[in-house]
């Protein structure tokens, strides 16, 4: 019995050590391998301290910043187009001509019985002061001069309406010449040459579109009602507003409207901005990414959003250290600016994190930086003879 228990004791003994050989072995292997990787490229960036603006961010509309569509305001044969589709037209500019004959022939018309009925009231004024002078020399009767007198006040009155007959048929031969009641873009012509239009029946024949300046509509969440409010009367606040598939140079306006009321159905309140668009940027109908700016942070530090990586502990960096080695740092944002992200807290201004080449990086493993990001170290820019 007792060499059945020494055999147990020795075969439990050599199972432990042989345990303990395997695993430190394995440790070993693991640390010559981190100990002969080859160091990682990578590319840096500095963090930095700046001023940062504080922006609510949003989806846009491009608005016309007047829309007009043509249409005629008599019956006609359309005769003569004065312009082509696309292109820019001045208030004023003439558009369209309709045939003038009808209308030409109304006013004649008009002209004609004005004129006749002048010449009759003529007449007849001439024959009541002569029978107002007889009726004072009791010649002739009250009755008679009284007859008179009225006669020749109606057809006074009737030239009158001769006169503005002749002033209807003048505004519908103008009503033949279309011309643009403001500067903008032409639209398709939904009318050609030679068709008959109806007032106020047939689809428009032209839409003309103000490009500068141009609006661009956004809606933003109402809790940021109270922040607009403020700033907006405490001054003109600049929107940002970048075309689709652009990240720089963006079109810049000034918020011009805020709309008396609040979106129950979404929760959202319509803001709208008004810009010059001389370089005609942006188009009526385009859709653009909207930045209202509200104010500007002082001192954030930031680092490029590149440099930011997400692990199951949340939002991490790679800083590397003096000696080359890359240290897994968690950190905190606090929003973003274009290609820049806020820094909370974790990083401090002077460090350098990677921003390329994460891949290949291992905690405390060495890097070798390839190359530092231009502009992330200005204050070493003039020493170098520039960015």
């Amino acid at each position: 019995m007792k060499r059945v228990v020494v055999r147990l004791q020795s075969s439990i003994l050599f199972f432990l050590l042989t345990s303990v050989l395997v695993i430190s072995g394995c440790r070993n292997k693991e640390q010559g391998q981190v100990a002969g990787r080859p160091p990682a490229p990578v590319v840096v960036a500095g963090v930095e301290q700046r001023d940062v603006p504080v922006q609510i961010k949003a989806i846009g509309n491009v608005e016309a910043y007047q829309t007009v569509q043509i249409r005629s305001q008599v019956n006609g044969q359309i005769q003569k187009i004065f312009f082509k589709e696309g292109e820019d037209v001045r208030e004023g500019q003439p558009l369209f001509q309709l045939d003038k004959r009808p209308f030409q022939a109304d006013l004649e018309k008009a002209i004609g019985q004005m004129k006749r009925d002048q010449a009759q009231a003529e007449n007849l004024r001439i024959q009541a002061d002569r029978y107002s002078a007889l009726e004072k020399a009791g010649i002739a009767s009250h009755e008679q001069a009284e007859q008179f007198r009225a006669q020749a006040k109606a057809d006074a009155s009737a030239v009158e309406a001769d006169k503005a007959a002749v002033d209807a048929a003048r505004v519908q031969l103008q009503y033949t010449d279309i011309v643009a009641p403001i500067n903008g873009r032409a639209g398709s012509l939904m009318i050609n040459l030679g068709n008959l239009v109806k007032a106020n029946d047939t689809p428009y024949l032209v839409q003309l579109n103000q490009v500068t300046p141009i609006y661009v509509t956004f809606s933003v969440p109402e809790a940021n009602l109270d922040r607009v409010r403020r700033r907006f009367t405490s001054g003109q606040l600049k929107v940002l507003a970048y075309p689709k598939g652009q990240s720089d140079r963006p079109a810049e306006g000034r918020l011009t409207f805020i709309d008396n009321g609040v979106d129950m159905t979404t929760g959202m309140f319509k803001l709208k901005g008004t810009y010059q668009n001389k370089d005609r940027r942006l188009w009526p109908g385009q859709f653009v990414d909207v930045a209202l700016e509200l104010s500007t942070q002082k001192n954030a530090v930031v680092v490029p959003t590149k440099a930011i990586q997400t692990g199951q502990q949340g939002e991490y960096v790679y800083v590397v250290r003096a000696d080359s080695t890359a240290e897994s740092r968690p950190v905190k944002t606090a929003g973003a600016f274009q290609n820049l992200t806020l820094i909370s807290d974790g990083l401090k201004t002077g460090e350098q994190v990677i921003v390329n080449g994460q891949l290949r990086v291992a905690p405390n493993a060495k890097v070798i930086v390839q190359s530092t990001l231009p502009g992330t170290q200005p204050a070493a820019a003039p020493a170098g003879g520039g960015l």
